[in-house]
């Protein structure tokens, strides 16, 4: 019997954009006479449980991990910015249906280990619940959608478990229609704030559904640059030097450095998200870092107090200092599409990374283990991710969008006297953006000035 394609395609997107509010922040004078301001925040703590603490900590080291496997096939030398989190979101929607091995891979691999289909929701709508509301000068909206082709059911009990933990609905498409494509692709414009048009090229009609998630981050810099500041300044590539607009300000942070690399914590907001920025030290490349990161993982301890700061282990030991700071503004776009993961078959782009990460048989025909979806059992036939950043004197702006198509089976208050640090991002370097009292990273990337 003729099998047909049964697809499932789960688009995420997430987003960082400039906050439109004004900072309470007074300009920073560069002269003589410098203002420095203090962007020690405290933070209120996302209330996870011991379990979901474990969750966020290892689901984190799949981050990581991710960000090393993209940096290891990623030959180009072009900087990269994508949101691992928005891949486990799907991946979290797709493995409320798996079973047996197929779901052992897919909770191990995201960080999960076998939890449990349960756990998993439990956590992710935690998350969905939660972080919006972690600093109200952080706009931060998670949405889900699931896009039906006309003629096909989706099983009563996943329907429902996407309502309960993904507030996704099913909505019924015509994907013969030509008006779908806008459809799916208008819903991925709206939820990115336009920073990523478009995530299908054409809509299969052969395809069952489409799944989708968004992350929308909207912050400014607890303290902006002042834009008079930015000045046009040589920034080394590892191919030459070229000249990029620096921002500058001197601003009171938490700093830290060692052999391996300079690090600083930039805050959004009140202070209960950051950007993480970690310059290698000379003779030390981005390729070092990335490593050290993903072999050392994240630190086996989890934001119980104040020392919620030291969660990230690239930031462990960080302390408030004065630093004359000095960061690129700068754009990047990242699409997985574009890369050759080394895989056989149609296995390449973001199905290969996940494959070199240990998810197969999801990807496979006859051999997945997702029955719980639909009538039939499926597979994840397709994947893809699209990401966008920018970084200016207001903020931070990213989205990222990620598809996959599944077939049937066949701060302190007192005045102190901080020890002073120069940091100049004038080289190459890695960021994370993340919400520190939980320690969820939503973005990860690579800067290399080309």
């Amino acid at each position: 019997m003729k099998k047909n394609l049964f697809g499932l395609a789960a688009v995420v997107l997430s987003g960082a954009m400039l906050s439109c509010s004004s900072s309470e922040e007074e300009s920073v004078d560069l002269g003589e006479t410098k203002t420095v301001v203090n962007m020690l925040s405290e933070a209120q703590p996302i209330q996870l449980t011991e379990a979901q603490r474990v969750f966020a900590n290892d689901n984190n080291q799949f981050t990581l991990n991710f960000l090393k496997t993209v940096n290891d096939v990623d030959q180009s030398g072009k900087s990269f910015i994508y949101s691992p989190l928005s891949i486990t979101y799907v991946l979290g929607m797709v493995n409320d249906a798996a079973e047996g091995e197929t779901e052992k891979e897919l909770e191990q691999t995201l960080g999960f280990h076998e939890g449990g289909i349960q756990a998993v929701n439990d956590y992710c709508k935690k998350l969905i619940d939660g972080l919006p509301k972690v600093d109200e000068k952080v706009t931060l909206n998670i949405a889900n959608a699931i896009f039906v082709n006309k003629g096909y059911t989706l099983k009563q009990q996943f329907q429902q478990d996407m309502q309960t933990y993904y507030n996704a609905k099913a909505e019924m498409l015509d994907f013969k229609a030509p008006e779908t494509l806008s459809h799916i692709n208008g819903w991925c414009k709206e939820k990115t704030n336009s920073m990523i048009p478009t995530i299908l090229d054409k809509v299969d009609p052969s395809m069952v559904s489409y799944l989708l998630n968004a992350i929308y981050f909207k912050a400014d810099w607890a303290s902006k640059f002042d834009q008079k500041n930015t000045k046009e300044e040589t920034f080394t590539t590892e191919k030459g030097k070229t000249k990029l607009p620096m921002m500058h300000q001197n601003v009171l942070i938490r700093y830290l450095k060692n052999d391996m690399y300079a690090a600083v914590k930039m805050p959004y907001g009140n202070g209960y998200w950051d950007m993480s920025i970690i310059l290698p030290e000379e003779g030390k490349t981005t390729d070092d870092i990335i490593n050290y990161m993903a072999d050392i993982g994240m630190a086996q301890c989890y934001p119980m107090d104040e020392q919620w700061f030291d969660v990230f282990l690239p930031m462990s030991g960080a302390r408030p200092y004065e630093v004359d700071l000095k960061l690129p503004r700068f754009e990047t776009a990242s699409d997985t599409d574009e890369l050759d993961t080394g895989e056989p078959d149609k296995k390449k782009g973001l199905i290969g990374l996940m494959q070199k990460m240990g998810i197969n048989r999801a990807f496979i025909d006859g051999i997945a283990e997702i029955p719980n979806m639909c009538d039939e059992p499926l597979y994840i036939a397709m994947m893809r991710q699209k990401a966008a950043i920018e970084v200016n004197e207001e903020g931070s702006e990213a989205a990222a969008v990620s598809v996959a198509g599944m077939g049937f089976e066949s701060a302190l208050d007192k005045p102190i006297e901080y020890p002073k640090a120069t940091f100049h991002a004038n080289r190459p370097f890695v960021y994370v953006i993340r919400e520190a009292s939980s320690g969820v990273i939503l973005f990860v990337g690579k800067f290399t000035g080309v």
